[in-house]
């Protein structure tokens, strides 16, 4: 579960999910004031950013690039934090997609939470905020667990079979944490954050 007053969650990684070769429509400024911009997700803690591309570079959609410290080959800078709500139809539209595709090349950090998950109340467990899985599901997998940890998501399906497509149920939870600021519990995604965003 994230908490509020941990060390800031930094990202070195994000996907792209648009590119915005005239900046974002939103933008009110006069069009020569604009830089082309990329929107992503960053592939740890899926934090939603504008990203201002190196001059010349077109990225492509669906592509990794590197936005931590050090020498950068696509990104220039990261410009800010965004909400889901800021997100072009394009970006929302491949968000579920990169989603699935990120938890699948993060299986194991992914089982683990299947592995790890524990009661976050006397009357709710970590397991039941993932959608599809209520009660009697959550202690499919507990009893499931008991006999020794899942090794992978196809072990996982095979030995509680409600549990049809583990990728898509954690990527779908993702996705309903980036969608709502106020939700009240998160599982993988970073707290929301939106400062007061600066011109350029």
């Amino acid at each position: 579960m994230k908490k509020r007053g941990k060390p800031k969650q930094k990202e070195d990684y994000a996907w792209v999910l648009d590119y915005l070769p005239y900046g974002n429509p939103n933008d009110t400024r006069p069009a020569h004031q604009k830089k082309p911009l990329l929107q992503g997700v960053g592939d740890r803690y899926f934090v939603l950013m504008e990203m201002v591309p190196k001059e010349g570079v077109s990225p492509e959609i669906q592509s990794r690039v590197y936005i931590g410290d050090g020498e950068r080959k696509i990104v220039d800078h990261v410009k800010h934090r965004i909400s889901y709500d800021d997100l072009s139809h394009g970006a929302q539209l491949e968000l579920p997609y990169i989603l699935e595709n990120t938890v699948q090349e993060q299986e194991d950090r992914f089982v683990k939470f299947f592995n790890d998950a524990h009661p976050i109340t006397t009357r709710l467990h970590m397991l039941e905020l993932l959608p599809g899985i209520g009660k009697k599901l959550m202690w499919a997998i507990i009893d499931e667990k008991k006999k020794g940890n899942f090794k992978d998501f196809t072990d996982l399906h095979n030995r509680v079979s409600g549990v049809h497509h583990p990728v898509r149920i954690i990527a779908k939870r993702i996705e309903e944490e980036l969608k709502d600021d106020n939700i009240k519990y998160r599982l993988f995604t970073a707290e929301p954050h939106h400062p007061k965003k600066k011109e350029e």
